[in-house]
């Protein structure tokens, strides 16, 4: 029944040409420590399923991506994700892109276990001309022709909390949880890196257990990971470091920006990494940003 791993465990549950969603919202509560741990892996011919931020072009940039099936990839004050667009410009990247609302219905499909499901969203765009998607008449008596959204199946899903015990019960406190659910309902495998892993959640924080956003039936695997969401955002704990964010982002405009990157900032081991950003009161210290 203990569901808690180290990272490096984490790492070899997972294999070359799997199809990975990446829970979280653009620069906000993206497990970015599971990231860093693949990118210091072997993993290539990925494909990548997100509403994308640096966790996308992150692994973009190392090579690690075949294709990104997308509602975006943006850092909000950064509208585009620089290495992600370079590689897209390079045509190095097989993708689908995704209205926001078709994503979450591919998931939901996922986790419904059903091959597709209809939707409005899509219809009388260009979605249909690029995407391949076909459409279904409904069989009562409006006859109502419906984009089929498939089923977006996942090999693992990555997800990124405030608190988990060794059971698998997760705890997220942000206001902003998005579809992070759908991804764990949607994958084989769920790993959930988080700020905290206890003994027992309802021994150690019963007042919370409101917060438990999916069933640890779903949950395979917990790393705990402090910080582990930084650059990005975790409210209420931390904000996103945008000083960060956007060194990084002028890196896609230097020759060898990102071997530099990697190599300086990413390094070899996570605990190396959030002493090179500042070590844990600066990051801790982040403003939450206001939108």
């Amino acid at each position: 029944m203990n569901k808690q791993m180290s990272i490096e465990d984490f790492v070899g549950s997972l294999k070359s040409g799997m199809t990975i969603g990446i829970a979280g919202w653009g620069p906000r509560r993206k497990p970015m420590a599971l990231i860093r741990a693949i990118l210091r892996s072997d993993l290539k011919d990925l494909t990548i399923v997100a509403y994308g931020g640096p966790d996308v072009g992150m692994l973009c940039a190392a090579g690690k991506v075949k294709k990104v099936i997308f509602g975006f990839v943006s850092m909000d004050a950064i509208p585009l994700e620089p290495y992600f667009r370079k590689s897209r410009e390079a045509g190095t990247l097989d993708i689908l892109e995704l209205d926001e609302g078709m994503l979450q219905w591919g998931l939901k499909a996922a986790a419904f276990r059903l091959p597709f499901l209809p939707t409005h969203v899509g219809l009388g765009t260009d979605v249909m001309t690029h995407g391949g998607f076909k459409t279904v008449q409904s069989p009562y008596e409006d006859g109502e022709v419906l984009l089929a959204m498939p089923a977006l199946r996942l090999d693992a899903a990555l997800l990124h909390v405030h608190r988990a015990d060794k059971l698998g019960n997760i705890q997220a406190l942000g206001p902003d949880t998005y579809y992070d659910e759908w991804f764990a309902r949607a994958a084989d495998k769920t790993f959930v890196s988080a700020e905290e892993v206890v003994e027992r959640m309802d021994h150690s924080y019963p007042e919370d257990a409101r917060f438990n956003i999916v069933e640890r039936c779903f949950i395979h695997g917990v790393i705990e990971a402090p910080l582990g969401a930084h650059p990005t955002s975790m409210p209420p704990s931390y904000g996103w470091d945008m000083k960060h964010l956007k060194a990084y982002a002028d890196s896609a405009r230097a020759e060898g920006g990102w071997d530099a990157y990697l190599a300086d900032t990413i390094g070899a081991d996570e605990a190396g990494y959030i002493e090179r950003v500042g070590g844990k009161d600066a990051v801790s210290s982040l403003p939450l940003p206001i939108f």
